[in-house]
């Protein structure tokens, strides 16, 4: 490993930065990436493509009403802020007047890149800014975007998992495979490797959830090279924990996004109004580069990559970004305690939060953090205890919210928390009481909002991904949507209280049937039960948890499917499109419904779950858990 100190070069239409590991090449003013040369390869970056369209920061913005517009983000204006031989930062901004209304998004855009002595890879991180008084706009997607040469990265790892020999891009072109059900999954039909013909390629079966996407990327094997993209903190991600992402796909692309609407829909589009002022930092994420010698497994360099992920996320939050707007450590806070759950129907006793997701973010009402994407997030695991710690949170008023595996709903502490510079808040024990009116009478499901314990057909053997044949991640195969007609031609899902299996008998996705015209028509789930007695004077509570809903309606009917009107309607709901893009979540959903025991009989039951929405394939419904308590025995 080279010890050379850092050196930077100024052309006239370029800045060149070597720290005698890798030589990172960029265009002045615009700040695109042209070049990364390293370990005798000229550029990592597809050469074949313009320099615009190599390496690059992009927004998708709109004003109000209008249709989104695809920015590639180019710098005005270059400066040095940092030179020395251990660091070389450099910043290209763009900034924004009233004469680029409605042509350019209206933020000050500070974009940096950072190189250090030593280091095998370099930063980025940029600042985005709206001052008071400026448009009203909404931000659909903002990134960084990375083209490698697709005669040298073919092999791409996500996770241990998920990790595969890729298709080109150029299988990906007419003649070479057919277009499926939307335009991001293909099948391969003439692929120039054969090992892939009859294979499905699509950018969503990558997807992951922020919490699990540290380090994702790309492997040549001539010469044995590796590009990863390291993300070591969520805290300015949106949509918390849970939130799915793409990652790397064919291209060779490998992506670090910030904000998007994928898994979510609108609701995770930040929407500025009336002038608000904002400011926000995205990254730093760190672009790393290894290898090894020839005749070596180059596949340990996934291995190394990981070690690398681990060292970059002990080191966060870093001590060497030069501005002043990214905290460094002795300017964040740090708060702790322990999370009980008291549930009287399962314990006398207060039981600890095991495993829970605890955060905090903007203040809100109960479960918002989900639909939060304008500030920072911190998040963490309690320990099997229920104790937790979040560490390097900004200054700043949020709220503390909470979900735990195993319960349903959200907790919200009701104190606003304060986090000042060097604070320490240590909030003793909070007790989450989840939603309970009496004694469960039946369950389906596990309460983890996923859809994944429920029943995942096999792909259609004409539509498979190879990698997740016999995949604990089966669900991220195409076409899945279209076996419920196959599974139920004629007669929508019957679910039986003790007979029936959550695992085999409920499908994990209520879709619309297709029928035989190639129309979709809206289907009615029947859950049947026996009660041996029934309280008629009092209310029985139906608790439906959802794990995603696309442009869905949950509708309600208690032993009379053909009612007029439900006993309940959740109206229209959801963007996420999970269904399509092999999500198994969204955004979480919670029901309560009261159902009057004058509904309900001794001896058979039926509970109707019908959607009816049907304009598309990919409308529907997963669940997470349905239960039904009895009334309350107080």
């Amino acid at each position: 490993m080279s010890s050379r100190g850092v050196r930077l070069q100024i052309r006239d239409h370029h800045v060149v930065v070597d720290n005698g590991i890798l030589q990172l090449t960029l265009s002045k003013p615009d700040g695109i990436i042209t070049g990364i040369r390293y370990n005798g390869v000229d550029n990592l970056l597809e050469v074949l493509n313009p320099e615009s369209n190599r390496g690059y920061w992009d927004i998708v913005w709109n004003s109000p009403g209008s249709q989104g517009i695809f920015d590639v983000i180019k710098g005005s204006s270059f400066r040095v802020i940092v030179e020395n031989e251990e660091q070389v930062e450099l910043s290209f901004t763009r900034m924004w007047d009233p004469s680029l209304e409605g042509k350019v998004v209206p933020l000050n855009i500070d974009k940096r890149f950072i190189v250090l002595r030593g280091s095998s890879g370099f930063y980025s991180y940029a600042i985005y800014e709206h001052l008071k008084d400026w448009p009203d706009f909404d931000i659909g997607e903002t990134r960084i975007t990375f083209k490698l040469r697709k005669d040298k990265f073919q092999y791409m790892a996500v996770a241990d998992n998920r990790q595969r020999l890729m298709p080109l891009p150029d299988d990906r072109l007419s003649g070479r495979c057919q277009t499926l059900g939307f335009p991001e999954a293909v099948l391969l039909t003439n692929p120039k490797n054969p090992e892939h013909r009859d294979e499905v390629d699509d950018k969503y079966q990558y997807s992951c959830q922020n919490k699990d996407l540290k380090v994702h990327g790309w492997i040549s094997t001539n010469p044995p090279i590796g590009f990863w993209q390291i993300t070591p903190s969520d805290e300015f991600r949106s949509g918390g924990p849970h939130k799915q992402s793409l990652t790397s796909h064919v291209g060779p692309t490998t992506l670090a996004i910030f904000l998007s609407t994928h898994y979510a829909g609108q609701d995770l589009v930040p929407k500025f109004r009336n002038g608000e002022p904002w400011k926000k930092v995205f990254g730093p994420v760190f672009l790393y580069l290894n290898s090894t010698k020839a005749g070596d497994d180059p596949f340990w360099l996934w291995e190394d990559a990981k070690i690398q992920m681990m060292a970059e996320v002990q080191s966060w939050p870093y001590s060497f970004p030069a501005s002043d707007d990214f905290p460094k450590l002795d300017q964040r806070g740090t708060i702790s305690g322990r999370l009980l759950v008291f549930d009287r129907y399962m314990s006398r006793d207060y039981l600890p939060a095991g495993g829970a997701f605890v955060g905090l973010s903007a203040p809100g009402e109960v479960g918002s953090w989900q639909r939060e994407c304008k500030g920072y997030q911190f998040w963490t695991r309690a320990d099997d205890r229920g104790y937790f710690i979040i560490n390097h949170v900004h200054i700043g008023q949020y709220n503390l919210y909470a979900w735990v595996p195993g319960f349903i709903g959200d907790y919200r502490c009701d104190a606003l928390i304060n986090i000042s510079q060097g604070s320490s808040i240590e909030l003793g024990d909070l007790v989450y009481e989840p939603p309970r009116d009496g004694p469960t009478l039946w369950e389906i499901g596990i309460p983890d909002r996923s859809a994944s314990e429920f029943y995942v057909p096999d792909p259609n053997p004409l539509h498979i991904n190879k990698l997740f044949v016999n995949h604990p991640e089966r669900f991220r195969q195409y076409g899945l949507w279209e076996r419920y007609a196959e599974l139920y031609p004629d007669e929508d899902l019957v679910y039986t209280v003790g007979t029936s299996d959550y695992s085999k008998d409920w499908f994990f996705a209520q879709v619309p049937r297709k029928t035989n015209d190639n129309s979709h028509q809206g289907t009615t789930w029947k859950i049947a039960f026996k009660l041996d007695r029934v309280d008629r004077k009092n209310r029985y509570m139906l608790r439906v948890a959802i794990a995603s809903a696309t442009l869905a309606e949950l509708q309600i009917r208690v032993n009379d499917p053909s009612s007029k009107r439900p006993l309940f309607t959740s109206g229209l709901i959801g963007r996420d499109n999970s269904i399509a893009r092999h999500g198994i979540h969204g955004i979480y959903w919670l029901y309560s419904v009261g159902i009057a025991g004058l509904h309900l009989v001794e001896g058979d039951n039926a509970i109707f779950f019908t959607q009816p929405r049907c304009t598309s394939p990919f409308q529907g419904i997963m669940y997470d858990y349905i239960r039904l308590e009895a009334p309350s025995t107080n």
